[in-house]
């Protein structure tokens, strides 16, 4: 009976999740299955992959054809890899003993990648979680400016009075009302004046 490695869906549309059966070929996508190897979430990150490593390369091993996704699962948790190794213990390739070497030492390297990524995804959270939080700070600083702004009453300016100008009084015009200008008295006047003397004088020596 040719047999297949494949998914059947579970879950909500926007929440899919699925288990991995071995079914025969000819049966409908969603029919019955010989046995359940593992699970599949797609909607983690990373996504949860669990499978029944020994179950899954006994089907590999008796011919069972996984499906694309269901491939790259099994390439994933190493499955085909150890069925490659073991195809070449049986040519004599290898030794048993390598064949296992090899295979804990992809496995380490494997279990490495995996955990680097989680620590990635798990540092770029924290980031994102704290540019959320900064960006919501900020906003509500914003917010709350706005509000204390609408709140505050306009400060009116008091109006300014004008002093008027200071009229200044006429100096020159003050001083010469102050200071009258001396009338000098006639000299020539007095002069002419003093002079009759004399010719009284002269009229008296001619008698």
């Amino acid at each position: 009976m040719p047999t297949k490695i494949r998914l059947q869906r579970f879950g909500k549309k926007s929440y899919a999740f699925f288990h991995v059966v071995v079914a025969d070929s000819r049966a409908p996508r969603d029919g019955k299955f010989i046995e359940r190897i593992g699970t599949y979430n797609p909607n983690t990150n990373p996504a949860t992959i669990d499978v029944d490593f020994d179950r899954a390369l006994y089907w590999v091993k008796t011919g069972a054809q996984p499906t694309d996704t269901c491939k790259a699962l099994l390439s994933y948790k190493g499955v085909l890899h150890k069925d490659h190794l073991d195809r070449g213990v049986i040519k004599g390739a290898l030794t048993q003993e390598q064949a296992d070497k090899k295979f804990e030492a992809w496995k380490k390297e494997k279990e490495g990648k995996i955990e680097g990524k989680k620590e990635g995804l798990s540092k770029s959270k924290e980031d994102q979680q704290k540019a959320a939080l900064k960006a919501e700070k900020e906003a509500n600083e914003k917010k709350a400016a706005a509000i204390a702004a609408k709140m505050t009453p306009p400060v009116e300016e008091a109006p300014v009075e004008e002093v008027p100008a200071t009229e200044e009084a006429p100096v020159t015009e003050a001083k010469a009302e102050e200071t009258p200008a001396t009338e000098e008295a006639p000299a020539t006047e007095a002069k002419a004046e003093e002079t009759p003397a004399a010719e009284v004088t002269e009229d008296k020596k001619e008698d």
